[in-house]
């Protein structure tokens, strides 16, 4: 493994990870995720080979994909060489037909993360994170079952995805009250194509010191340059089947986002994903963009985004195109407390003040 790497702390955990990883959606190719790769083991071994040749450290996965086959999957590609590197892996979605076969329970918890280990091959999950939210199991017998999990030896890190803002500092405050381990980390969807999460996500993260990891973040693909105004999506791709993530409500916006990153990937000699990958790279709170392919070209591509650096004016020009407008109450302390807003506030309300690179905590 390389050492060039710029590692990141995730949150207010010790643990060092690259900043992109690797992610395995697109391993296996069973049922729905069909639509979104096919990797097998042999090219599962050829993605993790050149991943942690540019030294990535973190390969993210989940139960859910591919109904276990991509858990499978990385377990057998990783044999013989677990330890070079971090696993992560999710549970919240359904993985039977049974009543208690889905959600944030104790019983779907513990049950879900032993299933886990045994097809990743593997002892440990150094992050388990909650894949969606459970607004009808208590909190904090979730993070109780976390807590067992942790004190097993079967988990070193917790994290939690797809929860809004509210939720995440729910789930906090009861850990701090009965001293449960608190998220390290968030997994949640952000790019230039929709940047909602910078409404309240981002800030609580921000705040409380969680690490960001994103998914999708070249919009399942729509970013990569590929789809263009006025033209039928590539054949094969995502997006000319049924797979309907992420939706598009302003496909105008989209593609005058589309056109100044090509604009700006012409300018460096590069593809208009690898822009996309490194503005994100710079946003406040992210540790960890997480990429994943269906060729090993795409993927060689993708790692590259680590040696791009953006100019202030194409950041000012991405930002421009593709702000989103201040919610309430967000235009209204904008406009009554500039005066006294803190690093999590300026990171959504900052640009709106002229100050094109948000400001990090």
């Amino acid at each position: 493994m390389t050492s060039n790497m710029d590692y990141r702390q995730l949150g207010g955990s010790g643990l060092r990870i690259s900043p992109l990883t690797l992610g395995t959606m697109t391993f296996g190719g069973r049922g729905k995720f069909q639509a979104v790769g096919e990797t097998d083991v042999e090219g599962a071994r050829r993605q993790i080979d050149m991943a942690l040749e540019a030294g990535v450290n973190l390969i993210d996965t989940a139960n859910v994909y591919s109904d276990g086959a991509a858990e499978e999957i990385v377990g057998q590609a990783l044999k013989g060489r677990r330890d070079q590197v971090l696993l992560a892996t999710k549970a919240r979605f359904p993985m039977g037909p049974g009543p208690n076969d889905a959600g944030l329970s104790r019983h779907h918890l513990i049950e879900a993360c032993e299933a886990s280990l045994r097809r990743l091959d593997t002892d440990h999950i150094d992050l388990y994170q909650l894949h969606q939210w459970d607004g009808q199991t208590p909190l904090e017998e979730t993070l109780e079952a976390l807590d067992h999990l942790v004190r097993s030896g079967k988990v070193r890190y917790v994290g939690c995805s797809n929860f809004a803002g509210w939720q995440v500092l729910k789930a906090l405050g009861i850990a701090d009250r009965l001293r449960l381990p608190r998220f390290v980390s968030h997994q949640v969807y952000l790019s230039l194509q929709e940047r909602s999460a910078e409404y309240e996500i981002v800030p609580s993260a921000l705040d409380q010191g969680l690490g960001l990891l994103i998914w999708s973040p070249l919009a399942g693909g729509l970013l990569s340059g590929k789809y263009r105004r006025g033209e039928d999506p590539p054949s094969g791709s995502r997006h000319a089947s049924e797979w309907d993530e992420p939706p598009v409500y302003d496909e105008d916006k989209l593609y005058d986002t589309v056109d100044v990153l090509v604009e700006i990937a012409d300018g460096h000699g590069v593809s208009p994903a690898r822009v996309a990958l490194a503005w994100l790279l710079g946003r406040p709170g992210v540790t960890s963009v997480i990429i994943g392919a269906r060729t090993d070209e795409q993927l060689a591509d993708n790692l590259a985004a680590t040696e791009l650096e953006l100019s202030d004016d194409e950041i000012a020009q991405l930002e421009e195109v593709s702000r989103p407008p201040l919610l309430y109450p967000f235009w209204h302390q904008h406009k009554t407390a500039a005066d006294r807003l803190s690093p999590a506030d300026l990171s959504l309300i900052g640009p709106h003040m002229g100050q094109e690179r948000p400001v990090s905590a």
